[in-house]
């Protein structure tokens, strides 16, 4: 959000002011340091009170108010005016300009502030991770992400991509040797990097070792986006699962292959994170999407607890459950997310923050946090229809700098 406010008063009646109220009417409107600076001169604090009020006329319908003493307008280094806010300024950055004319002062001023009106509470476990000044991109981690068959080429764009939108050092997209071409050309910021394939576009069991060793150089992996339900996919996908060392977050085709293995309950561990719909979680714990939406937290929890891992149920009120007991809900409603690859988005943002150091119970309730916050700032703009799973990836940077900036 950006505002201008502009302001003039006449040196005249500030004067006046002061000869009538005296230090009642300086202490009430300027801080120690603009006393000591002005001196009793009335030019130099009458251009201090049109800076002030430009400054309040920015904040105006904003929700924030700062009353004039906790406006400090004082010369820089090279001795333009400087607005400093004291107190909670939310992220807001301010500058003002001062000129004289005829007795009369006029002050401009320009304010630039997150947008932090349309975030909801977020959840405690919500943790937006660091970003040191000194850091490269090794600090913050890289992240290994399968995903993509024949068809399915677009969850592995979209699943990767949030991951480096999110914030990952580095993201390393492994896909089928003949899809490759398409992702190579579509990912130009994310690494994508063939794999043999056992069937037209489909990554299969073969590939088991490869696949294990990229993840034991990365932070995270990302499995499942798109990846098809060939037997030999599946079974790829459940024995990475299980035996990855590095965490892991598993959606889509990576949950049906754990469905359709039910003797891998217990063997995943809390470095795991489930992402299922109603659906996929109906088929991961053998009950009806009834019985599910019926007590979303607690098919949550049970299944949490079922399979070891952490379980990020999606939908309204997106539901997080650690095998712990913890539980988390999330505040949004974004019907605008009821479209296609939006899931793929939400697994690579987990992944991301994963890739900096969160743990996985703070990563997915975070980033289910970013994720609907991004797409109910989308559908404040487009409305309720016509949301595209692309439209959340250059959002979710803006929630982040929100959150970063004291929206939380």
């Amino acid at each position: 959000m950006q505002r201008i406010g502009v302001d003039a008063v006449s040196v005249d009646r500030i004067a006046l002011a002061v000869r009538r109220s005296g230090r009642g009417f300086l202490d009430k409107v300027y801080t120690p340091a603009e006393l000591t600076y002005c001196a009793g001169n009335d030019e130099r604090l009458a251009g201090r009170w049109a800076a002030k009020e430009a400054v309040i006329k920015c904040f105006d319908g904003t929700g924030i108010c700062f009353p004039r003493r906790r406006i400090e307008v004082l010369p820089g280094p090279k001795g333009a005016p400087r607005a400093r806010l004291l107190g909670n300024d939310r992220g807001a950055q301010v500058e003002v300009s001062i000129t004289h004319h005829s007795r009369l002062a006029v002050a401009t001023a320009h304010l630039e502030i997150p947008d932090i009106g349309t975030m909801l509470p977020a959840p405690d476990a919500v943790a937006i991770p660091v970003r040191p000044k000194d850091a490269h991109k090794g600090t913050f981690g890289t992240a290994v992400v399968l995903a993509g068959s024949l068809g399915l080429t677009g969850a592995a764009y979209l699943s990767s991509t949030a991951a480096a939108r999110t914030g990952a050092g580095l993201v390393r997209l492994l896909v089928a040797d003949s899809i490759y071409p398409i992702l190579a050309a579509k990912c130009t910021e994310v690494m994508a990097t063939p794999v043999p394939e056992v069937a037209p576009g489909a990554v299969g069991h073969a590939a088991y070792d490869s696949i294990l060793r990229q993840l034991a150089n990365a932070e995270v992996g990302i499995i499942g986006p798109g990846l098809g339900r060939d037997s030999s996919t599946w079974r790829l996908a459940l024995d990475l699962a299980i035996h990855a060392k590095c965490p892991l977050v598993v959606d889509a085709d990576g949950l049906n292959a754990l469905a359709d293995s039910p003797r891998s309950k217990g063997k995943l561990g809390p470095t795991r994170v489930l992402t299922p719909h109603p659906g996929e979680l109906a088929r991961l714990t053998s009950k009806t999407v009834e019985a599910i939406n019926s007590d979303r937290a607690a098919a949550a929890r049970k299944a949490a607890k079922e399979w070891g891992a952490v379980v990020v149920l999606k939908g309204a009120h997106t539901v997080v459950a650690h095998p712990d007991g913890r539980l988390s809900e999330d505040p949004h409603e974004v019907p605008a997310l009821a479209s296609g690859g939006t899931g793929d988005v939400l697994s690579g943002i987990i992944g991301g923050l994963l890739a900096q150091g969160s743990d996985p119970f703070t990563a997915a309730v975070t980033g289910v946090y970013v994720h609907a916050a991004a797409g109910r700032r989308i559908s404040e703009r487009v409305g309720d229809s016509g949301l595209l799973a692309g439209d959340l990836l250059p959002e979710i940077p803006l929630v982040m700098k929100v959150l970063r900036m004291g929206g939380l």
